[in-house]
C-alpha cells in the first residue's frame, strides 16, 4: 500500500522528467503513434505518482503494485468499460522500459516494475473482434456503396492487414512498381522500412481513388502529392477517422458485431484468412511485421479448427503411399 509523504514533491523538476522521457524515447526505434502513447503512459504515472505523493526515482514495487491496480480501476471513456488487462499490460510494458533506462542512466540503482504483479496477459489470446471472410466482403460493398476513398482504404487494410497507423500514413511517393509488381512501402512498427505487393483489385480500388482526387483538383494522378488518404479538405485522414468509418459501414452492412469492430479487426480477418488458404504462417508473419510466431498466431481465429489439424495431412500422405504398392 501507498504510504503519502509530507509532500507531494517529486524527486526531480518536471523538466527533468520530461528530459528523462524524450531522451528515452528517442534512444528507441519506435513509430510517432507509439511514441505519443509512450508518452502519455509516463506522463500519466508521473502524474499519478504526484497525487499519491510518490517520489518517481524512488519508487518500490509495492507503490508499482498500487499504480497497476489503479489503472485495472479505471474506465475506458470510449467504451465505457474498465481498461483490458492487455491495455494495462502495455502501459506496464512501457514503464518498465522507462525504468530500465534511468538504471542505464545510473539514475536509480534499480526497476522497480520487475517485482511489480503484472497482469497476466495470455500470448495465445487477442481480445480484438475478428471477421468472418463473409463479413470482410460485406464491409467492401458498403465501403464501395459509399465512396471511393472509403473502398479504397477498406481494401487496403482487409488485403494487406496493414496497421491503421501504417494506412493514414502512406505518401503518394509510396505507391510505385517493382519488377512487375505495383508496391507499396511504409514505415511498420518501430519506424521499420517495409515493402508489401498490391493483388490487382488492390491496386484498382487505390488508383480509382487517386484517379478521382485529381480529376477533382484538375491535375494528372502523376501531379498529385502528399498523403494518401485525405478529408474533404485536403487535410491527412486519421486513426480516429478511420475507427469511426469502420464502425459505420459495418452498421450499414448489417454486421452484428459492428459496435465492437475496429480497423485491428481487419487485420485479424487478414491472418485468419490467409492461414486457412494455406498461406504459410512465416508468410503471413512477415507481410505482418511480427517479430515473433506467436503473435501471428494470436491473429489467426481459425487455428484451433480441428479440420486443420495435421493428422489429416499425415493420414493423406499415407494413404498416397499406400495406394502405390
Amino acid at each position: 500500500m501507498v504510504v503519502p509523504r509530507q509532500t507531494a514533491a517529486l524527486a526531480a523538476s518536471v523538466q527533468e522528467y520530461v528530459d528523462f522521457t524524450e531522451a528515452w524515447l528517442n534512444n528507441r526505434r519506435l513509430s510517432d503513434n507509439t511514441r505519443e502513447a509512450y508518452r502519455r503512459d509516463v506522463a500519466a504515472y508521473l502524474g499519478w505518482c504526484g497525487e499519491q505523493g510518490v517520489e518517481p526515482l524512488r519508487a518500490m514495487f509495492t507503490h508499482v503494485n498500487d499504480y497497476a491496480r489503479a489503472l485495472e480501476g479505471t474506465v475506458d471513456p470510449r467504451s465505457g468499460r474498465t481498461l483490458a488487462p492487455t491495455t494495462v499490460a502495455r502501459k506496464m510494458s512501457g514503464l518498465s522500459s522507462w525504468y530500465d533506462f534511468l538504471v542505464k542512466l545510473g539514475v536509480v540503482p534499480a526497476n522497480p516494475v520487475h517485482g511489480a504483479d503484472r497482469p497476466q496477459v495470455s500470448r495465445d489470446h487477442s481480445a480484438t473482434i475478428g471477421m468472418s471472410p463473409a463479413e470482410v466482403d460485406a464491409l467492401l460493398r458498403a465501403a464501395e456503396a459509399d465512396s471511393a476513398r472509403s473502398f479504397a482504404l477498406i481494401t487496403l487494410l482487409a488485403d494487406l492487414g496493414l496497421r491503421v497507423g501504417e494506412a493514414v500514413r502512406l505518401d503518394l511517393s509510396d505507391l510505385g512498381h517493382e519488377r512487375g509488381h505495383r508496391t507499396v512501402r511504409f514505415s511498420g512498427k518501430g519506424g521499420k522500412p517495409r515493402r508489401r505487393a498490391l493483388a490487382p483489385g488492390t491496386s484498382a480500388a487505390l488508383d480509382g481513388y487517386v484517379r478521382q482526387r485529381a480529376d477533382a483538383a484538375g491535375v494528372t494522378p502523376e501531379e498529385l502529392s502528399g498523403p494518401v488518404f485525405v478529408t474533404r479538405h485536403g487535410r491527412p485522414l486519421d486513426r480516429h477517422a478511420v475507427f469511426l468509418l469502420v464502425r459505420r459501414l459495418a452498421e450499414q452492412a448489417g454486421i452484428p458485431s459492428a459496435a465492437q469492430l475496429s480497423p485491428h479487426s481487419l487485420r485479424h480477418a487478414f491472418a485468419t484468412t490467409a492461414r486457412s488458404e494455406g498461406v504459410p504462417l512465416e508468410d503471413v508473419q512477415d507481410a505482418m511485421g511480427h517479430a515473433d510466431p506467436r503473435t501471428t498466431r494470436r491473429y489467426d481465429r481459425d487455428r484451433h479448427n480441428l479440420d486443420r489439424d495435421p493428422s489429416y495431412a499425415i493420414w493423406a500422405a499415407r494413404a498416397r503411399r499406400g495406394t502405390g504398392r
